[in-house]
């Protein structure tokens, strides 16, 4: 078995948790490869030396069947490790090193049941739909939380929105989310977007600050073909891709459907969706 380590720099690594990552890998005899990022972090913390063979850089490239990325950080690094696997088939495990984490499920401090469980295949996996996007130039993007475009200036952007060929509205303000049922915790919460289980078939369409009042959310099946004619009023405006920005140009074009590809996430065995919801979220908790 093989375990594709990836982290980020901007993660507070603690080198406890580094010594229980690769004792695990070491006591299972788990071959590995590590982005380069994450290796250097460990030399530089630690007296472990990668051997280039086992460093991987932008993406992942094809592995073996029985290969599992161990993501560590929060929901963000997990974000970014998906990015690398570049349409693999590759199961994809959190360990939360952050904050406030939907995705990264696993605690820091049960490392050793991490592996314990993957050593004995004994990890819950669940199917998390993907966003695909078309209309920017070079090749198709894909998201696993949501795809936004907003305002870069201080003037409002105008996005004419079409749900499989039916006109919905203008949305002129900030600019709009399009969130799957995994994203809905994430970027759309904050913009007053509603709560989607995971296992729901939808798709969200989230305005941002519209100029209009009476804009609401909309849940779609994940089976709509989203429409959006961008008008940036010759001002900027920007696309993010999960955590990928980039600069979008006038009267552009995106076309927003399900991806054909998707991707396996691990779950906790004793955790549900709605018991990390009434934990993260505070809800039963008195106070007044």
């Amino acid at each position: 078995m093989k375990i594709i380590l990836f982290s980020r720099k901007s993660i507070a690594l603690r080198i406890e948790d580094i010594e229980q990552i690769f004792g695990a890998i070491e006591r299972y005899g788990f071959d590995y490869a590590i982005n380069r990022e994450f290796a250097e972090c460990i030399e530089e913390h630690t007296s472990r030396i990668i051997a280039p063979e086992f460093i991987y850089d932008e993406v992942v490239g094809v592995q073996p069947t029985d290969a599992v990325m161990v993501c560590y950080g929060g929901d963000g690094t997990l974000l970014e490790g998906v990015h690398r696997l570049n349409g693999e088939d590759i199961p994809v495990v959190g360990i939360n090193g952050g904050h406030l984490g939907f995705l990264a499920l696993a605690p820091r401090e049960n490392i050793g049941e991490v592996f314990d469980a993957i050593a004995s295949a004994k990890l819950n996996f669940e199917e998390r739909n993907m966003l695909c996007i078309e209309g920017l130039a070079g090749d198709k993007l894909y998201a696993l939380n949501e795809v936004s475009v907003q305002r870069l200036g201080a003037t409002m952007i105008s996005i004419e929105a079409a749900i499989d060929g039916n006109a919905v509205s203008t949305y002129n303000g900030d600019g709009v989310i399009i969130s799957t049922p995994t994203g809905s915790t994430a970027y759309s919460l904050s913009a007053g977007g509603p709560i989607l289980a995971p296992s729901c078939h939808t798709f969200l369409l989230t305005p941002l600050a519209p100029h209009n009042l009476t804009m609401r959310p909309i849940v779609m099946p994940d089976s709509s073909v989203v429409t959006l004619h961008i008008n940036t009023r010759k001002n900027e405006a920007s696309i993010s891709v999960d955590n990928r920005t980039l600069k979008i140009s006038d009267d552009a074009v995106l076309t927003i459907k399900k991806a054909k590809r998707s991707i396996r996430l691990a779950v906790p065995h004793n955790i549900s969706f709605f018991d990390s919801l009434r934990n993260k979220m505070m809800w039963g908790v008195d106070i007044r």
